[in-house]
This record gives structure tokens, C-alpha cells and sequence, in this order.
């Protein structure tokens, strides 16, 4: 494994309030040999405060990717994590910090990799965290684990990199080999969208009132990990029936 693995994983910092968090994520990244940062529309940057807590990071600040949406940060990435704090309704796929920093160790070699987290005050909303494949959480004092952002992100980098170095010396586990690379999450956007307008069309899903169901089919797909092949089958078959209701049409319509 080369350094060029580092320049596959990115931070993604979601809202951030304070921009001296963002100068101390940068710092942070810096110290465990990352340097992508992407800020989905911060509240405050370019900020002074974000200089000054970088300290030496600064070459990380000025190639610091911002913005506009969630979806334009991690659209070519094949693997997402989000950090969550508490327990969701409908659980999602859950790692570690260490389980984290190995899954990212290991994919990081083939394709981009994410790691997002959320607002100072209320981390990410439960739409952002189903974008990801899984969740992440640091198991702090139940007494208190109010975790700031950057600590938060210095945890999850400090596992990156720990994983980084025993995939050199080949101790990391194996995950299984796959024929064809895993579908981005631009691609499984689209996806979610045709099927939800088939199943639409299909009279299955009722779009004023969908209720979990969508959100439980999300996170079916994600905790497969469908690859590109599999996610083209998948579309070819939607629009097969897409065209078969076009030319039987429901009775009365």
C-alpha cells in the first residue's frame, strides 16, 4: 500500500458552525496524513479563526473542497460513512472506529471513500445518514458524550491511519474480492429514484404517504453493497417494467 491510498479518503464536514472547528479538523487531518476535506455549506468560511486554529495545516484549508450539497460531496464515492451519536428508529449497518479505519484501510486501495459528519449542535439528519453504507459511532462515557466535531474527527483519522500502517505490514483482515467495483453513490441515487417511480407506477407505493418503506429498501440495498453490474441489472429490470405498464395499462386509467 502506497501513500496514494490517503489521497482516496476524504472528510466531509456537514454545516459547520464554527470555523475554528474546521481550522482544527484540518490540523487533525494533517497529523494522520490526510488531506481532502470538502465543507458542505459551512456558515462561515473563508474565516480567519479556521486559519488560526489550522496552525500548520494550511495546506490542507487552501485545497479544501465546499459545496452546496451532501450529494455533491460524496456522488463518486463507493464507500460512505456517517458518524452518528445516538441510535437511530430503523438501525442502520454499524462500525467501530476501528471496524472504520479497516473497512476505509482496505477499500481506500480501489475507490473513493467518505467519512461525514454532522452539525456542531445536532450532527446529521436521519435523510443525510441513509445516504451512507454505514454508521460509525465512538463509544464515549455515557455520562457525558458530548464529543466535539474535530475530536470526533480526530478519532475516526487517528483509526485511518493506525489501519494504514498494519495493511503494510499485511495484518489487516481480508475482505472478499469482488469481480466488478461497487456502484458510487451518484448512481445509487438515481437508482433509488427510478425504483420509487416504479413502484409508483406500480400502484405498490403510495407517494403521499410512503411511510419507512423506501427508507427500509435504502438500507436493504445498502447493507449489500451492490456492485455496477448488479446496479444495471436492476435498472434494466425497471425500465422492463416500466414499459410493460406503459402498453397494459391498469384498467380505467
Amino acid at each position: 500500500m502506497t501513500d496514494s491510498f490517503f489521497d482516496k479518503v476524504r472528510m466531509v464536514m456537514v454545516n459547520t458552525t464554527h470555523p475554528g472547528n474546521i481550522g482544527a479538523a484540518a490540523r487533525a487531518m494533517k497529523n494522520m496524513g490526510l488531506s481532502r476535506l470538502y465543507l458542505v455549506d459551512p456558515k462561515e468560511y473563508p474565516a480567519e479563526k479556521a486559519v488560526w486554529r489550522a496552525a500548520g495545516a494550511l495546506d490542507v484549508l487552501d485545497k479544501t473542497v465546499v459545496v452546496s450539497t451532501l450529494e455533491e460531496a460524496i456522488a463518486d464515492c463507493s464507500l460512505v460513512v456517517g458518524t452518528s451519536a445516538r441510535g437511530r428508529r430503523i438501525p442502520w449497518p454499524m462500525l467501530t472506529p476501528r471496524e472504520c479505519g479497516e473497512r476505509i484501510a482496505v477499500e481506500a486501495k480501489e475507490h473513493d471513500v467518505a467519512v461525514i459528519f454532522g452539525r456542531e449542535d445536532r450532527g446529521l439528519t436521519n435523510e443525510e445518514l441513509q445516504k451512507c453504507n454505514y454508521h460509525v459511532h465512538i463509544p464515549s462515557n455515557p455520562e457525558y458524550g458530548v464529543l466535539n466535531v474535530a475530536s470526533a474527527l480526530q478519532v475516526i483519522c487517528y483509526e485511518i491511519r493506525m489501519a494504514w500502517l498494519s495493511a503494510k505490514e499485511g495484518k489487516l483482515p481480508h475482505f472478499d474480492d469482488w469481480d466488478m467495483p461497487p456502484a458510487n453513490q451518484q448512481q445509487m441515487d438515481h437508482y433509488f429514484k427510478h425504483l420509487e417511480e416504479t413502484l409508483v407506477q406500480l400502484n405498490f407505493l403510495d407517494p403521499d404517504n410512503p411511510r419507512q418503506t423506501l427508507t427500509r429498501i435504502r438500507r436493504l440495498y445498502n447493507r449489500l453493497r451492490l456492485d455496477e453490474m448488479e446496479l444495471s441489472i436492476l435498472r434494466g429490470m425497471l425500465t422492463a417494467t416500466q414499459n410493460y405498464i406503459y402498453k397494459h395499462p391498469p384498467k380505467g386509467e
